[in-house]
């Protein structure tokens, strides 16, 4: 399952900001980040329980050709008409600068702290980057977590 977030901004979110995040979240996790010139690309967290860590990948809209992904994320939120949220979120989908995905390991034997740090990354880096967040299965997300649509 993947989390994604969909910054506005083009600015870029701090790996030891997000580390410092986390640990006050109560969740000591040990990261793991690579980059380029245009800052950090991949990244991981790993949890204090071991097994496979979350695995974070960062994408510029400029720079990696995301304009068909972003329009067919546009798209499957305006089958949402259930929702009076699919007008900012299509046009966010439009203004997104960059796109952080995050996947969540599926051997992680403390299943609480794993949520705790997919959730806070999501609403932090959202945060950071005045965006969005969208968790497979559950909906879509403000960066203070509020509800905005629902998936089913």
């Amino acid at each position: 399952m993947f989390s994604r977030v969909f910054g506005l901004s083009p600015v870029i979110p701090s790996p030891s900001a997000l580390t410092a995040h986390l640990h006050a979240a109560g969740v000591a996790v040990v990261p793991h980040f690579r980059g380029d010139d245009l800052g950090w690309t991949a990244g991981e967290l790993h949890l204090p329980a071991g097994g496979t860590p979350v695995y974070l990948e960062r994408y510029l809209t400029r720079e990696d050709n995301l304009r068909p992904d972003l329009n067919t994320f546009a798209a499957e939120i305006e089958t949402c008409d259930y929702s009076a949220h699919v007008t900012d979120l299509m046009r966010r989908m439009i203004q997104t600068e960059q796109l952080i995905t995050m996947r969540k390991p599926v051997d992680q034997s403390d299943e609480a702290a794993l949520e705790t740090v997919l959730v806070a990354t999501c609403r932090y880096l959202a945060q950071a980057t005045d965006g969005v967040y969208q968790m497979d299965g559950l909906g879509w997300f403000a960066a203070d977590g509020t509800l905005l649509i629902q998936e089913y």
